[in-house]
């Protein structure tokens, strides 16, 4: 481990030195540039012996670890968290050692925590990432309710009379937002429908395919979707597929955590979008969404790309916190 904030670059390092050897004092070259004076004789040292490679970082890993867990015991906790998946404080009581000790083996040993993981089977559902823009593209479908015209109660008031007026009045429906979202580069694309029938799924498929294609994702290899009979079944989205030349994939039953970037959208999309402001009609609603996913695309940084936008992940630009 190296230090991440050094007081001096190995640039101020070299200047050091080189006021010291020129007949300066250590002790008033070390207060000009902020350090104390034993670091200026310690980087004098490491010149002295070593030259200007003396200067560079070094790892502040110690050089041997005494008490550091053994080898066996740290495999066996591997073993119980990989077989048995059990958290610190289980694990603990088995192997006969503090809990912080066992959190602090896993972490060093990259283990994911459980609720990253399926529980039946062991295999991690969050935090994978395909390894190319394109290489899988997540496809979903949100039902939101339409609003009345003059908008719902968020804009009326849950005690307003058009509120209880619209409570007693026949139910005005729902509207379906089609979902895609790329695996790698969190680049999503939506559109409202009054329908999630096959066919309109299918045209959303070409349509996004499309889109993807302007914004720098040429093709679609393969399209994860749930289960439903519209996704299963259909020959239109099955003829959507063969003419993108993409293969489908389905989540496992009863874990839409295996789509679980697309539900993550979907979480987003509704938190900062549909019910971020009172809307007065679901026109006004429909208007707003290409600005919010210009946002999405463009501005909004994602913790999971490192800081980045996805448009940035799909330019191939270096993460700010990698």
């Amino acid at each position: 481990m190296v230090n991440a904030m050094p007081r001096l670059s190995p640039w101020s390092r070299l200047q050091l030195v080189e006021r010291v050897l020129a007949g300066r004092p250590a002790a008033h070259v070390a207060a000009e540039m902020g350090v104390s004076r034993a670091t200026a004789y310690k980087w004098l040292r490491r010149f002295r012996a070593e030259g200007v490679a003396g200067l560079q970082d070094r790892s502040s890993r110690p050089r041997s670890s005494p008490t550091r867990t053994d080898p066996a015991a740290e495999a066996t906790i591997v073993a119980l968290r990989r077989d048995r998946r059990l958290g610190p404080a289980r694990i603990a009581g088995i192997v006969g050692l503090p809990a912080s000790t066992v959190h602090r083996v896993l972490v060093r040993h990259g283990m994911p925590r459980l609720a990253w993981l399926d529980r039946p089977t062991g295999e991690p559902v969050r935090r994978y990432e395909r390894a190319r823009p394109g290489e899988l593209v997540h496809v979903d479908v949100k039902k939101i309710g339409r609003l009345r015209p003059g908008g719902g109660w968020r804009v009326l008031g849950r005690d307003s009379p058009e509120h209880r007026r619209a409570r007693n009045a026949s139910r005005v429906g729902y509207e379906y937002v089609h979902c895609a979202i790329d695996d790698h580069t969190r680049l999503a694309y939506a559109e409202i429908h009054p329908d999630e029938r096959a066919d309109t799924c299918a045209a959303f498929l070409r349509r996004a395919a499309a889109w993807f294609a302007e914004h720098g994702v040429p093709r679609i290899e393969r399209v994860m979707t749930d289960n439903a009979l519209t996704y299963r079944r259909s020959a239109a989205w099955r003829q959507a597929l063969h003419d993108l030349g993409a293969s489908p994939r389905f989540t496992r039953r009863y874990r839409p955590q295996t789509n679980g970037k697309a539900e993550r959208f979907n979480r987003t999309l509704l938190e900062e979008w549909a019910y971020a402001r009172p809307f007065t009609s679901g026109q006004d609603r429909a208007d707003a969404l290409p600005t919010w996913l210009h946002t999405y695309n463009h501005h909004r940084t994602h913790t999971a790309l490192g800081g980045l936008t996805p448009i940035d992940r799909v330019n191939n630009l270096p993460g700010h916190y990698s």
